[in-house]
């Protein structure tokens, strides 16, 4: 046979490896098979290999069902010098590598004469003649062409493909807001495209998630350098992790505003990525951040719009004249309403790192482990003026605590820090950044209602006490015992006036007299500690009420004042009583109740001083 009708037929049979390949539309090597055939049947080569050109390196490609497999790379730059003006060479190219004595190594050229791929196969007596013949160069470009035109064919369907997936994929990301399935999306494309490799979203912390897809959230005191470089940078990065046994792709997931994670892809260690590989990856990478931007930008400006709702609600609320603690178990409400806390607590801030829990708190804060939390935020606000917000509590602290997610805001009064707010949870990095500013807004809208109202209740003590002895104001008494008197069933009222006052005042004079009011006032107040209110009633004259007392408790509670006042005075003086007492049955006025306790007093007085007389409603009936 002729080397011409060698090279006739050579180039009957590898056109029909390129029709074959061409129009199956199947994205495979299986085109290299037939070649093989080729080379058996025309210079009995029974081994052959072949490296496809890729980003200056040469990668061994082998087929199998499982997946395509790229081993063995080459260099370019270490085996340039051995094709120098010319094609092949049957000298070994990386001894111990590739190639070994009784190769030949047949590198194609593409139009531009660079590189395409590296065919190396056995060098047989029949390639040996052939290679000194003329046909040679002709064959090479034969060969060339062939393998650019199938690489080219099967270039495309493998872009068809993962374009189309890219296209659905980002159809789907311009039909949605819901950022669970934009993930879902994402991570199936990747799935889709590569097959063989695991895939994983690592995300960042402010992204809201509702999905099933595995992620994992993106921690710089934890992440390989790698991982992090590609977060900070926005640039693809490779990392042989041999630790791991596998080669990792980090892909950033970045949009026009910022980067929201990394896309990261595990393989084998003898894998090489293609450029077109991270191109692709780039690309939906690129599409899922634009995604998750939009869909973000679509959520807060809804949370806006509920964040300002919440604000105003808020602020109308806490300026309708409500005590202290409705005002906190509002607020409370609210919070637990926005931001799902499972602890909510306010704290009020005294000297010396004093401190008080508000009734409104949680029932966590009153016991141990609450206060714990509570400590470790009043020492931070002794340091520093901001607020608090702790992601995970258990990195800061040498124990383990139940709940690990904390946010403490300060209430302010004229830039002093009076107390705070705190919520926890137990899941680590449960309250986002947004999260955090939010409730930064809305306690600082909080702090002046507050402030007023503590403001008001000061006021309000001021009117409602004498000055002199802290015992509640005559007005304030006439109302309480009204109140009383209507949804009550009894009670005590005693109306007391010190001996010879005019006497002690003259004597030692009005200083002494008010230390003297002062120190019985005093006496009252320890009395009366939640079963009743004492009050001046005016000038030496002070009154006692006791709620639902019976007649003989409040004889038992007057003599036992009786006796106390002469031993606790200096100088001794003694007190006249007069005491009255009621019943629902009686159905009395609290006009009739002093005017009772005012006849019992007098006839104190006149029976000798430094004594009680009782008056009962009853001896009217």
């Amino acid at each position: 046979m002729t080397e011409t009708t060698i090279m006739e037929q050579m180039k009957s049979r590898m056109l029909d490896i390129w029709t074959e390949s061409a129009f199956s539309h199947v994205s495979s090597f299986n085109w290299f098979d037939d070649l093989k055939a080729v080379l058996s049947e025309f210079f009995d080569v029974e081994e052959a290999n072949y490296y496809i050109y890729d980003a200056d390196t040469f990668l061994q490609l082998k087929w199998n069902h499982s997946m395509t497999k790229k081993i063995n790379a080459i260099k370019w730059i270490e085996i340039e010098s051995f094709f120098f003006e010319k094609s092949f060479t049957f000298v070994p190219l990386l001894p111990k590598k590739c190639l070994t004595d009784g190769e030949v190594a047949i590198l194609l050229r593409d139009m531009e004469n660079q590189p395409l791929g590296l065919l190396t196969m056995e060098s047989t007596s029949k390639w040996k003649k052939f290679s000194c013949s003329s046909e040679v160069n002709d064959f090479i470009i034969l060969l060339s062409k062939l393998v650019q035109t199938i690489r080219k064919t099967i270039l495309l369907t493998h872009q068809e493909h993962q374009y189309r997936n890219l296209f659905n994929v980002t159809k789907m990301f311009h039909s949605t807001f819901d950022i669970g399935q934009i993930l879902e999306g994402t991570l199936n494309a990747i799935q889709d495209a590569f097959p063989s490799f695991h895939s994983i979203l690592i995300l960042s912390n402010d992204q809201e998630r509702k999905t099933s897809i595995p992620y994992k959230l993106f921690d710089y005191t934890s992440e390989r350098q790698a991982t992090i470089e590609a977060y900070v940078s926005g640039e693809i990065t490779s990392e042989l992790a041999t630790d791991l046994g596998v080669r990792l792709l980090n892909v950033p997931i970045k949009g026009k505003q910022g980067i929201y994670g990394i896309m990261q892809m595990s393989t084998p260690l003898d894998y090489l990525f293609s450029v077109r590989q991270k191109e692709f990856a780039s690309l939906l990478a690129s599409a899922t951040g634009n995604a998750l931007e939009n869909a973000k930008l679509y959520i807060q400006s809804h949370r806006l719009v509920a964040d300002l709702q919440l604000i105003n609600e808020t602020s109308h609320k806490l300026n309708m004249n409500l005590s202290l603690e409705e005002m906190l178990l509002f607020l409370r409400n609210q919070l637990m309403k926005s931001f799902h806390p499972e602890q909510t607590c306010f704290v009020f801030l005294g000297e010396e790192e004093e401190y008080q829990v508000s009734s409104a708190s949680s029932e966590f804060f009153h016991r141990i482990d609450g206060q714990l939390y509570i400590q470790h935020v009043v020492n931070h606000f002794i340091k520093m003026r901001d607020p608090l917000f702790i992601a995970d509590f258990n990195r800061l602290a040498d124990l383990k605590y139940e709940y690990r997610s904390l946010v403490a805001i300060p209430l302010k009064e004229q830039n002093h820090i009076t107390g705070f707010s705190l919520v926890l949870h137990r899941e680590p990095y449960f309250f986002s950044f947004d999260s955090f500013k939010l409730m930064q807004s809305l306690i600082q809208h909080s702090s002046l209602a507050i402030s007023n109202s503590k403001l008001r209740h000061k006021l309000q003590e001021m009117v409602n006490r004498d000055h002199l002895t802290n015992l509640y104001a005559r007005k304030y008494l006439d109302k309480y015992v009204e109140t009383s008197l209507e949804n009550e069933d009894r009670g005590v009222f005693i109306l007391l006036d010190i001996d010879n006052f005019k006497q002690v005042n003259d004597t030692y004079g009005h200083q002494v007299g008010d230390e003297i009011i002062k120190k019985i006032a005093s006496i009252i107040q320890k009395r009366t500690d939640g079963i009743g209110i004492g009050a001046r009633w005016g000038g030496e004259e002070l009154a006692i009420y006791f709620s639902q007392m019976t007649i003989t408790q409040g004889i038992e509670e007057s003599k036992q004042i009786l006796a106390q006042i002469p031993k606790q005075t200096n100088p001794s003086v003694t007190v006249s009583m007069g005491v009255s007492v009621w019943e629902r049955e009686h159905k009395v006025t609290f006009h009739n109740l002093f005017h009772y306790a005012d006849m019992a007093l007098y006839e104190a007085k006149n029976n000798g001083k430094n004594q009680l007389r009782i008056f009962e409603a009853s001896h009217l009936s």
